[in-house]
């Protein structure tokens, strides 16, 4: 993918660049991993905040993968997919085995990407409620 370049600033332009060039096989990637995703996730203490938000996004993108769910942007897919793919990379911008800073950089691309993907996790949330009441 290309996007862990040790010389990158952590910034809300950095995360959408790199979220725009997202492809569908790093929704696969991402997808592949969720069990890593969500275990890095839930077990770092520092994300650990995100750890149901993480699940979200993971079933959205599935949603999305399988045709469910279309009503979403690309642009939200991909801070989606990017920032979950960044949080799994140990040897990211600050790598993690530096005790507490090395999941500072993850959780400023995840608190990036969610200022991006809000609104339509939340429409997600209210077509997933809809379809389990239609059920």
């Amino acid at each position: 993918m290309g996007i862990f370049s040790r010389e990158k600033k952590i910034n809300e332009d950095y995360v959408e660049k790199q979220a725009m060039q997202t492809s569908r096989e790093d929704m696969d990637v991402t997808i592949s991993n969720q069990k890593a995703i969500e275990g890095k996730i839930a077990n770092s203490g520092i994300l650990e905040k995100y750890a149901s938000l993480a699940k979200l996004m993971l079933k959205m993108l599935k949603d999305y993968k399988n045709g469910i769910y279309t009503e979403v942007p690309w642009f939200t897919i991909g801070s989606i997919i990017f920032s979950l793919l960044y949080v799994l990379n140990p040897l990211d911008i600050v790598p993690d085995f530096i005790p507490v800073l090395g999941y500072i950089d993850d959780l400023s691309v995840l608190s990036f990407a969610l200022r991006f993907v809000e609104t339509d996790l939340h429409s997600y949330l209210d077509w997933k409620t809809e379809e389990v009441d239609r059920a």
